[in-house]
C-alpha cells in the first residue's frame, strides 16, 4: 500500500519491450530511495506498483521490474522512453504516517491534461477523465494522478459528454513531482478512491440480487 506522497523522482534508463509486445522490462535510476529495496519489494513508478526483480544484475541505486501487458495497456508506462522522469514512492511501512490517502498502486486508467492555469504560487489543472471513472471522482475527494495524492477541487456535471475534474498544485507538488511539467495534452495515470470502487461493486450486486425474501413466520404471540 502507498499514500500518494512522492518520495523522489527517478530517470528511466531503459525500456526493453518483448518482441510480442505483451511485456517489457523497465530499468530506472532511483538513487538512494531503493538502497535497501530487496528482490520482490514494491516501488510505485508514476503511481504503478511494480515489483523489484533481479537486483543482483543491476547497479547501485537502480530499480528493475518486469511490466506485464495489462499494465502496458492500462497505464502510461508503455510510452516511457530513456531519459523520462518518473515519480517514485516506497510502500508505507506498518505504523507509518498516512499523509496522503490509501493508494494501492493499481491504476484504473489514464486521463489527459486539458488545461493549466497559473494562479501565482499555485496552478489549477483540469484533467479529462474516462467516462467509466467519472462517477468515482468527487469534489473534495481524493485521487492519485501519476502516483500523487491530490484533493479534487471541482468536477464536471453527471452525464457530461466530456467529463473532467480539477486539482490544485501547490509549489511543493510543482517542484517535487513530474506534475509540474506535464503539458496540456499529456497523458497521466489515474487511480480513483478504492472505497468508492468497493461501494459501486456492492451496489451492483444489490441491484442484481434476485433471491426471494424468506417468508415471515409467526411472530411472538401468534399461533394456535
Amino acid at each position: 500500500m502507498f499514500t500518494g506522497i512522492v518520495a523522489g523522482q527517478g530517470t528511466v534508463r531503459s525500456v526493453e519491450t518483448r518482441p510480442d509486445g505483451r511485456s517489457a522490462r523497465l530499468l530506472v535510476d532511483a538513487g538512494p530511495l531503493v538502497a535497501d529495496l530487496p528482490h520482490g519489494g514494491s516501488l510505485a513508478v508514476n503511481g504503478v506498483c511494480l515489483t523489484a526483480t533481479r537486483t543482483e544484475e543491476i547497479g547501485a541505486g537502480q530499480f528493475l521490474a518486469d511490466v506485464i501487458g495489462e499494465t502496458l495497456v492500462r497505464t502510461t508506462l508503455g510510452a516511457l522512453a530513456p531519459g523520462d522522469t518518473v515519480n517514485l514512492e516506497r510502500c508505507v511501512p506498518a505504523g507509518g504516517r498516512l499523509d496522503g490517502h490509501v493508494v494501492q498502486g493499481h491504476v484504473d486508467g489514464t486521463g489527459t491534461v486539458v488545461a493549466r492555469e497559473d494562479l501565482g504560487e499555485w496552478e489549477r489543472v483540469r484533467i479529462a477523465v474516462p467516462g467509466e471513472l467519472a462517477p468515482f471522482v468527487a469534489e473534495k475527494g481524493s485521487v492519485a494522478v501519476d502516483g500523487v495524492s491530490l484533493t479534487v477541487t471541482a468536477v464536471s456535471a453527471p452525464g457530461a459528454a466530456e467529463p473532467w475534474f480539477e486539482i490544485g498544485l501547490i509549489p511543493a507538488t510543482l517542484a517535487e513531482t513530474t506534475l509540474g511539467r506535464r503539458p496540456v495534452g499529456a497523458s497521466v495515470n489515474l487511480e480513483v478512491d478504492v472505497l468508492a470502487k468497493y461501494a459501486q461493486r456492492l451496489l451492483a450486486f444489490a441491484r442484481t440480487d434476485s433471491t426471494p425474501a424468506p417468508e415471515a413466520g409467526p411472530t411472538a404471540g401468534e399461533g394456535a
